[in-house]
This record gives structure tokens, C-alpha cells and sequence, in this order.
């Protein structure tokens, strides 16, 4: 066996998801430009452990943007062939709301914009979207006029609106899902100004 491919030790896999742990807790709390200095501080580990997992913080990011988009893809992709697209649209971005909700990756996806594994990931995700899309507006449960750029840009806004609150209940978010929705059915629709957005980067 390759040593590449052999499954860590239980310390080694310990210590890996410490890291992870402690980097996502210091980026969400002072953002991407942390030092390693402070997650291996947060996470109870000697330096040398980090750097044994990571060769550079870059690799970190790029593992948890994996971990978590990766995710999402698996979601997306499992509901391409759904009975019904419009349901498959809908059970996605409420996995993808939930998902923000527990923790949001979306500041690290730009972080990583000068990485080509953070880039592929993000790709992979969008195309994956896409195909959702195509296939809910295809059998009208969409409206004609959105495309998969328009639900990326709105898949954060559930989480988002909420946050202007101070104490808000911590399904709010499924409130405005439902409206975000309603807004994408095809039912009562009216023409929207301008054009869906190229791409989003």
C-alpha cells in the first residue's frame, strides 16, 4: 500500500480533526487571515503536528472547503434524478441552508480563490446546481426566467436575513427558504427586471 493511501492512526486522525476543528472556530471568529500559531493554540497540538497534517494553511483551507462543499455535492448529486425536480430543488437548499447554519464556508471559498482545489470544489458544486436547475424548470416547477446563478446567489439568503436579528429562533431561516421558493415557483410570477448574473466568482 501506498503510504499516501494508508488510513491515519487514531492519534494522527485525532490530531487531523482537532486542527480542523480549531481552524474553523478561529476563522469564524477572526476570519481567514489567522495564523497556525492560533489554531494549533485553539487546538491543544505542538506546531510540529500541524504541519504534519498540512504543509501549508492553504492545504487547511482547502481540506475544510472540501469537507464541506464536498458534502453538498454528494446532496446534489444524489437528488439530480429525483421523482419530482421542484422537490429536489427545494430538499437541496434546505440541506444547503441547514448546512450554513451549522457552519458557513462561503468566506473560505473566497479565500481560496487562488487555489485549484478550492476553485475545482466550487466548480463541481455550481455544475452540480445547475443540473437541479435545469430540471426544475424544465417540468415547470421553476420559472423561466431563473437560472442556476440566480439559486446560488439566494442560497445563503435564509441564513443571511436572519442575522439582522439579535436572538433569532434557530429555525427562522426555514421561513424565509419558503418565501425564497414560493418567489421561484412559476405560479403568480411576474416578469423580473435585468438578467441572471454571467457566473458567480
Amino acid at each position: 500500500m501506498d503510504p499516501v493511501d494508508r488510513p491515519l492512526r487514531v492519534d494522527a486522525a485525532r490530531n487531523r480533526e482537532l486542527l480542523i476543528t480549531a481552524a474553523e472556530e478561529e476563522f469564524s471568529a477572526k476570519g481567514s487571515e489567522v495564523s497556525v500559531v492560533d489554531i494549533t493554540r485553539r487546538a491543544g497540538v505542538a506546531k510540529g503536528t500541524f504541519f504534519r497534517h498540512f504543509a501549508t494553511k492553504d492545504d487547511l483551507i482547502a481540506a475544510i472547503v472540501g469537507r464541506h462543499v464536498g458534502a453538498l455535492i454528494d446532496v446534489a448529486e444524489n437528488l439530480r434524478e429525483a421523482t419530482d425536480p421542484g422537490e429536489g430543488l427545494l430538499d437541496f437548499l434546505t440541506v444547503a441552508a441547514a448546512q450554513r447554519q451549522q457552519y458557513d464556508v462561503s468566506f473560505l471559498l473566497r479565500a481560496g480563490d487562488d487555489d485549484e482545489r478550492v476553485v475545482e470544489v466550487r466548480n463541481r458544486l455550481y455544475e452540480a446546481i445547475g443540473v437541479l436547475v435545469d430540471r426544475a424548470r424544465a417540468t415547470g416547477a421553476v420559472r423561466d426566467d431563473i437560472g442556476a446563478t440566480d439559486v446560488i446567489l439566494l442560497m445563503c439568503a435564509p441564513n443571511h436575513v436572519v442575522e439582522y436579528l439579535s436572538s433569532p429562533p434557530p429555525d427562522l431561516w426555514k421561513r424565509y427558504l419558503a418565501i425564497i421558493f414560493d418567489g421561484l415557483r412559476p405560479e403568480g410570477a411576474h416578469p423580473l427586471p435585468g438578467r441572471e448574473p454571467v457566473a458567480v466568482q
